[in-house]
């Protein structure tokens, strides 16, 4: 598994095997890491020939363990994803953490600039490239992924669902499974937003979630909501019914990886299962 990135590194205190990469991108002109989960039984010999589904997800760090996550607290995303495969609720399926990068993680997740918060000199209308001409093929030549856009997902959460939506936008017809957890909507004017109405293709399955206290502002909470239900609503005109479409507004869930947690085993099970 060398390719261009560094030999990988198994990860200890994990459900589960988790592979790390130091991953170099040529896009960006930096380098982050890569975290591999792999199903259970994937290095069994039975399943030597088998193809995985495979769900991308920002702000790699945050999602399997609490070393790594921001403020100690984790989306336990391979313990979800071990109980739901194990119990026959999901297919096996690979997860890939994409490490942002700490001090331009801003800069990376936002496709459009910004007067509040204030961001001119933006990268994120690289990130799709990134995904889709660094991140996939490496993962693809270096683990057996099943192929086509009906086993390839990708999510975030803030600023990485703002990104992960924008991507699924202007990629139509690469990625199949989108998961948009408390997406910083309000950035940029809205400006992803407006560009979600004229969306001709949209992923095959979708999963929104939010809560009512995004912020400590009860305004600012309710402003959150809102744009999440204003995306729905786009969406539901582009004929995307309820097996298509999840929406959900927790009582009371904050914008933090406790929330996102939470929600997690959902919304896998909605966006893979049958």
């Amino acid at each position: 598994m060398e390719d261009k990135a560094s030999p990988p590194i198994r990860a200890h205190g994990t459900t589960g095997d988790l592979w790390l990469h130091r991953f170099p991108s040529r896009i960006f002109r930096n380098t982050r890491s890569l975290r591999i989960w792999l199903p259970p039984a994937y290095d069994d010999r039975e399943n030597a020939s088998k193809h995985y589904p495979v769900l991308y997800l920002n702000d790699g760090q945050n999602l399997f363990e609490t070393a790594s996550a921001f403020a100690g607290v984790e989306w336990q995303v391979d313990e979800a994803a071990d109980g739901l495969i194990r119990a026959g609720t999901v297919p096996p399926l690979i997860i890939v953490g994409i490490d942002n990068t700490g001090k331009d993680r801003i800069r990376e997740y936002m496709p459009n600039r910004s007067v509040s918060p204030r961001m001119l000199r933006v990268q994120g209308r690289y990130y799709p490239d990134f995904l889709t001409k660094e991140v996939m093929p490496f993962v693809e030549r270096n683990y057996r992924v099943a192929g086509g856009q009906e086993n390839t997902g990708l999510g975030g959460s803030s600023l990485g669902a703002l990104i992960a939506l924008y991507t699924a936008i202007v990629r139509p017809g690469v990625i199949g499974r989108l998961l948009i957890e408390s997406p910083a909507l309000w950035v940029s004017n809205r400006q992803v937003l407006k560009d979600s109405r004229s969306v001709g293709e949209w992923p095959e399955r979708i999963f929104l979630g939010v809560g009512t206290a995004e912020s400590a502002s009860p305004e600012k909470s309710r402003s959150a909501v809102e744009n999440v239900r204003k995306l729905a609503a786009i969406m539901r005109r582009a004929v995307l019914g309820e097996k298509r479409l999840r929406l959900v507004v927790k009582d009371g869930a904050g914008h933090n990886e406790s929330a996102w947690a939470e929600r997690f085993p959902e919304a896998l099970q909605f966006l893979f299962g049958s």
